[in-house]
């Protein structure tokens, strides 16, 4: 599959979005072209160049942009001192849209990756007259149910894994530990904490052998930090959305074309929930990957690739 040359940024800036938060964003590609917005994933991983290569540069405005407290942005969520109250779902959501006024875009096609396909769905289904198409890959809806699929349900499968996460701890609300844990003064107890969280992420995708099995651990120092941080924050709250909000909406994305490619194999984020949205959200249409888990292979990104390759 011939990718893109990556092209370097022609603008990138700090852009203020309210209690005291400086959002990172950079755009590459053709500023006449599409506009495309990249969702990262985590919540709290940052956004990478690697998108990049994946959308012709003569058509395609490529944005991407770091959400509160992670990448780039300011205060960084790897400072205690960072107030997390004013860090939620419905906070970048409305970064989003502050975003697209600033660069004053009318409507921009949406790629976002696993926490990334959350946040875009729950963006589109406020302001759906401003998303042209989406493109979700490895989908979760972070419902309640799915969180606690990931931080309990799956450790059937990892019962030794799941015995030292837990075992830091010492109590079944695993989440909600690790978020106070992390809210610690102490830089050595948040190391710790930190360092079982991305040990037991990395647990869940270990069998991806044609993926990234060390993924969440290759995070260091404050990246590690700001992510765990981010993710027990968000996660202990299940993200500010009831277990079905999103799917009770998907109606008002029914005008939105949107394409889902999900992984047989994800164990983290298993299949029905993309399924579920297939099934609310007319418009879209599932590719599913059969030898595929949470971080994709060659044939993920081969099927990511056409997808972008159609919507230009």
């Amino acid at each position: 599959m011939p990718l893109y040359p990556a092209s370097e940024p022609f603008a990138q800036w700090f852009l203020e979005v309210g209690d005291g938060n400086l959002i990172y964003w950079e755009a590459s590609g053709n500023p006449l072209c599409k506009p495309a917005l990249v969702v990262h994933g985590g919540p709290g991983s940052g956004s990478s160049t690697g998108s990049r290569k994946y959308f012709d540069p003569e058509h395609y405005m490529l944005i991407n942009f770091d959400q509160r407290g992670c990448g780039r942005s300011t205060p960084h969520a790897s400072d205690p001192a960072t107030d997390m109250s004013v860090n939620t779902t419905h906070h970048l959501i409305r970064d989003m849209e502050i975003l697209r006024e600033h660069l004053n875009v009318d409507k921009w096609m949406l790629f976002g990756g696993s926490w990334g396909s959350t946040l875009s769905i729950a963006y589109a289904e406020q302001f759906p007259e401003r998303v042209s198409e989406m493109i979700l890959v490895s989908v979760t809806l972070s419902r309640p149910s799915e969180i606690d699929w990931l931080y309990r349900g799956v450790s059937r499968f990892l019962p030794e894994q799941w015995e030292s996460f837990r075992g830091h701890v010492d109590t079944d609300k695993v989440i909600e530990a690790y978020a106070n844990l992390m809210e610690s003064p102490s830089i050595e107890i948040r190391q710790r904490a930190a360092a079982e969280w991305v040990r037991w992420e990395d647990a869940v995708i270990a069998h991806e052998t044609n993926g990234t099995p060390h993924s969440y651990s290759s995070k260091i120092d404050n990246d590690r930090l700001g992510f765990v941080r981010i993710c027990s924050h968000y996660f202990s709250h299940d993200v500010w959305l009831t277990e079905n909000q999103l799917l009770e909406s998907a109606h008002l994305l029914n005008g939105i074309p949107g394409i889902l490619i999900h992984g047989q194999l994800d164990l983290g984020t298993p299949l029905k929930s993309a399924w579920d949205l297939k099934n609310a959200w007319q418009a879209s249409e599932l590719i599913v990957v059969p030898d595929s888990g949470h971080t994709g292979n060659q044939e993920m990104r081969d099927q990511l690739f056409a997808a972008i390759e159609r919507f230009k």
